[in-house]
């Protein structure tokens, strides 16, 4: 009997209780597994370091910190990442204009669309 294909892992770093929950909530009704999350960007750096992941899901700001530095070490090992924000692109440098963005607030296929192309494009770079 065939393996089932394991269900990709998103690496959510989101300080906000109430949408993390929904997060987890999504990425479980859309068919993937959570990693983390991370809720400060303490615990996204360290995290990010060796976290199980084919994505990264990051809130731009944790309690007054930009998450640009997890973001950096989760590109530099291949994993790419959307950035979940109110701000929209206007909150993001230079460097990450390419980085696709979930506009907050986001409803499921929202986030369906945007996890799936960022995985598909994932996939052909590789």
């Amino acid at each position: 009997m065939a393996e089932k294909p394991a269900k990709p892992r998103i690496f959510v770093v989101e300080d906000e209780t109430l949408i993390c929950m929904l997060l987890e909530d999504f990425l479980a009704d859309l068919g993937y597994e959570v990693a983390g999350p991370a809720t400060s960007l303490e615990k996204g750096l360290a995290m990010a370091q060796d976290v199980e992941a084919d994505l990264g899901l990051l809130d731009v700001n944790l309690n007054g910190k930009h998450t640009f530095p997890i973001a950096d070490i989760l590109i530099a090992r291949a994993i790419p990442v959307v950035y979940a924000t109110g701000y929209g692109l206007n909150g993001l440098p230079e460097r990450y204009i390419n980085t696709p963005v979930l506009q907050k607030p986001f409803e499921r296929q929202a986030l369906s669309q945007v996890l799936a192309t960022a995985l598909q494009a994932n996939r052909e770079q590789v």
